[in-house]
């Protein structure tokens, strides 16, 4: 069922994308991976985020038809019923400083926010 909240999803896809980003900025692949704290946290956040693009049903593609939302609802599903065949590397490259499309998204989802709930917190994402 759809959220009756969806600038409060949006919110959560914005927080643990910026969650990830500032966690995991400056690290290496291999300190990413030598951290099962900071591993675990990432693949938590992405599991959320993936939960909070499900909440938004069939609003979040009306709203913001050029985000892959398939894709991020996908990864929830792989995390949670695929779980011995999660590839960290994928993990990683979901989450790494260097991939442009977290940061990307994370705009996109910030104008959503803020378009669907004008006084919503949602910040302006600059990285």
């Amino acid at each position: 069922m759809p959220s009756r909240d969806p600038a409060r999803r949006f919110q959560d896809i914005i927080d643990n994308i910026d969650l990830i980003v500032a966690r995991t900025a400056g690290m290496t692949k291999e300190e990413f991976f030598a951290d099962p704290d900071q591993y675990d946290a990432t693949e938590r956040r992405l599991s959320r985020i993936s939960e909070a693009a499900n909440k938004l049903g069939a609003l979040a593609e009306e709203l913001e038809p050029d985000v892959p939302w398939k894709n991020i609802r996908g990864i929830g599903n792989w995390l949670r019923h695929d779980y011995p065949n999660v590839l960290r590397e994928t993990i990683w490259l979901r989450s790494a400083p260097h991939a442009n499309a977290p940061s990307s998204a994370s705009n996109v989802v910030a104008r959503r926010a803020r378009t669907i709930h004008p006084t919503s917190a949602a910040p302006d994402i600059h990285h």
